[in-house]
C-alpha cells in the first residue's frame, strides 16, 4: 500500500477525529482508517507500529475479534486517541434503568 502525500494524510485523520467526535465510527472501521492513513499493510502496521498480531488486528478491523484493553489502547496510541467511555446517543438519560440525573 503507497502512503499517502502529507495533504492527505492531514484530510484522512481530520475525517476519523471528526467521524470519532460525532460517534459515527466504529472501532473496527476507526482503526482500518488509522492504518490506511499510513499507508501500511495489515501485517506491517500490526508488527511494527502496534506490536500486536496480524489475527489480532485483522479481528478488530473485520468486527469479528474481543479485543483487550491492551490491544485497544495499542490501537488508539500512535493518533493520540486513549480507550474510555463515551455517552450513547440513544441513551441521554437513565431513566431506563429506573434513575434520574444527567
Amino acid at each position: 500500500m503507497k502512503r499517502p502525500s502529507n495533504e492527505k494524510i492531514s484530510q484522512m485523520r481530520e475525517e476519523l477525529f471528526s467521524r470519532i467526535d460525532a460517534g459515527t465510527i466504529s472501532i473496527g472501521e476507526a482503526t482500518r482508517m488509522m492504518r490506511r492513513t499510513l499507508g501500511m499493510n495489515r501485517r506491517d502496521y500490526a508488527e511494527k507500529i502496534l506490536k500486536i498480531s496480524h489475527d489480532a488486528l485483522q479481528a478488530v478491523e473485520t468486527g469479528k475479534g474481543n479485543p483487550t484493553l491492551k490491544t485497544l489502547k495499542r490501537i488508539g496510541k500512535p493518533f493520540g486517541l486513549e480507550v474510555g467511555f463515551v455517552r450513547s446517543k440513544g441513551h441521554a438519560s437513565m431513566k431506563h434503568i429506573g434513575l434520574s440525573g444527567p
